[in-house]
């Protein structure tokens, strides 16, 4: 009965993935560059509008990191036509709800309204683009935000650094190597020169895209796009500066001291192909059969069974230069990272030279059916997954047809790419340690 059951479960969502709908758009260019991305769904009277900024901590000056993710604060702080710190207020107040967020490749600013409030939304993003402003009292406010910001969520959190130390160690000539926060230092050493360079450079219409998800009217949304927005100046060419990294060859070994843990954790990082790489599909398979869930097999071997870790996990972050996959556990008692190191070794040698099963390659279609599914279900994932295939995949109809790479992916090409990125040789071995208690 039970057996008969998942396979029920199993068949049931394999059938809700095939049948999802296709996500009707329709995309087209302003004069000045800007693209836009329109997706009608009437079905409820709620609407977003967002911009995606193709400007991330990868475009930053060396000497001048964290200003990216700076903006994302700042052009919060009030525009020409909108009262300093009354952004926030002004959302709120007319029903909505709005936030913004940084990674090394992009910056996204979305609004959620009511759909009788979409000209309301627009009109704080035309500002945004084209009335910012960027003045002493702003870049201030925004540095000591910033500044508690690593305080809680890097300096006193409990591993708050391992990306970091990570990162420095796979990255040595890309950008990637240090953290969208960035150094305090380098934004405490800015004039305010150097924000309005940046915004100048990146902060402009042909650097962008428009995306508008939800109750709206065609016609009358793509002349309120032409008001508010045709008419901002479109900038200059943005020139980028691309960076190659040479092959990890041999074991790179990093220990990182935290005084906020008490128990030590073992992480294994490879550098993996950009997101655009078929590869990079095939690493998130991956992922998902090494931890995802209890079932998965690092899990159940190394928490449920010998339990010797708290927590295991493996993950393949793609970026749109490189990719990162990073492989690691908390272990238990007496157990020592070495001990854990060698188990997920173990694992992932399996992946290397044996096909998975029929049955658990079955099981992880289910999965990433059931994942296109869910990240299509809202208008808020649709317009961030259409600016995002558009601005970093260069194909905004991906949110249709992803799910058939994933589809198309074999058992063989499992092994394949376990075998050609997941090797001792081309890996970074991060020792993550409780900090060292002075001797009395």
């Amino acid at each position: 009965m039970k057996r008969r059951f998942i396979l029920a479960a199993s068949l049931c969502i394999a059938t809700l993935g095939m049948q999802a709908q296709e996500v009707a758009f329709e995309e087209y260019d302003l004069e000045n560059g800007l693209h836009v991305i329109l997706h009608q769904d009437n079905s409820a009277p709620l609407v977003t509008t967002a911009v995606m900024y193709h400007v991330g901590a990868k475009d930053e000056d060396p000497e001048k990191t964290g200003f990216a993710h700076f903006f994302e604060h700042l052009l919060f702080e009030g525009t020409e036509n909108i009262e300093r710190g009354k952004w926030f207020e002004i959302v709120a107040s007319n029903g909505g709800q709005n936030n913004a967020n940084t990674t090394q490749d992009r910056t996204y600013y979305y609004e959620v309204f009511p759909s009788n409030n979409l000209e309301l939304g627009l009109w704080l993003e035309s500002e945004r683009m084209l009335h910012p402003i960027i003045n002493k009292i702003g870049v201030d406010t925004q540095k000591e935000v910033v500044q508690e910001e690593k305080r809680i969520s890097y300096d006193n959190a409990p591993y708050g650094h391992w990306r970091e130390v990570m990162s420095k160690n796979l990255f040595k000539n890309h950008p990637y190597r240090w953290q969208t926060i960035g150094s305090l230092e380098h934004l405490a050493s800015a004039t305010l020169e150097d924000f309005k360079k940046f915004n100048k450079i990146y902060y402009i219409p042909n650097n962008a895209a428009l995306v508008i998800a939800g109750d709206f009217e065609i016609d009358g949304t793509k002349k309120m796009i032409q008001d508010y927005f045709g008419a901002i100046p479109k900038g200059a060419p943005i020139k980028r500066s691309s960076f190659k990294e040479e092959p990890i060859t041999e074991t790179i070994k990093a220990e990182f001291r935290d005084p906020n843990i008490q128990i030590p954790l073992i992480m294994l990082g490879y550098r993996t192909p950009e997101q655009t790489n078929r590869e990079a599909y095939i690493l998130d398979m991956i992922s998902t059969v090494l931890s995802d869930g209890k079932s998965s097999r690092l899990y159940k071997k190394i928490v449920d069974q010998k339990k010797m870790a708290l927590q295991v996990f493996a993950f393949n972050g793609s970026q749109e230069d490189y990719g990162t996959y990073i492989v690691g556990g908390l272990p238990v008692g007496e157990n020592s990272l070495e001990t854990i190191q060698k188990e997920i070794d173990e694992e992932i040698v399996k992946i290397q030279t044996e096909l998975i099963s029929e049955n658990e390659f079955q099981k992880l279609q289910n999965i990433f059916e059931n994942n296109f599914v869910n990240a299509n279900s809202s208008v808020e994932g649709i317009a961030n997954s259409l600016v995002r295939n558009y601005m970093l995949y260069d194909d905004t109809n991906l949110i249709n047809t992803e799910i058939d790479i994933y589809r198309s992916i074999t058992r063989e090409e499992l092994r394949a790419v376990a075998k050609k990125y997941l090797n001792p040789n081309q890996r970074v071995v991060l020792e993550y340690l409780p900090e060292e208690k002075p001797a009395n």
